[in-house]
């Protein structure tokens, strides 16, 4: 039996999911280097357990002050929770 082949929407699934990636790890670099409180940008790949569960209920502060998003907070908090689970599981 042949192997099947990827269908075109499929590769453009791939494709979105990697253009979005992309856009992501853009706006992240962008809002990294405006940083307007003079702070040290936050590096996730590198960052403890502490440091993720510090990061964490600082943007729970951030977000209750009005100084990010819904939209912004959620989506951090969601990356932060799933390194922090990876961490944990090792």
């Amino acid at each position: 039996m042949a192997t099947r082949r990827t269908t075109s929407s499929k590769r453009e699934r791939e494709r979105s999911k990697q253009a979005k990636a992309a856009a992501k790890r853009e706006r992240r670099q962008d809002r990294s280097d405006e940083d307007e409180t003079g702070t040290v940008a936050f590096d996730e790949n590198s960052a403890t357990t502490e440091e993720l569960i510090e990061r964490i209920a600082a943007m729970h502060e951030q977000f209750d002050a009005g100084e990010i998003t819904f939209e912004v907070f959620d989506e951090e908090k969601t990356e932060l929770m799933a390194l922090l689970t990876a961490r944990l599981s090792e």
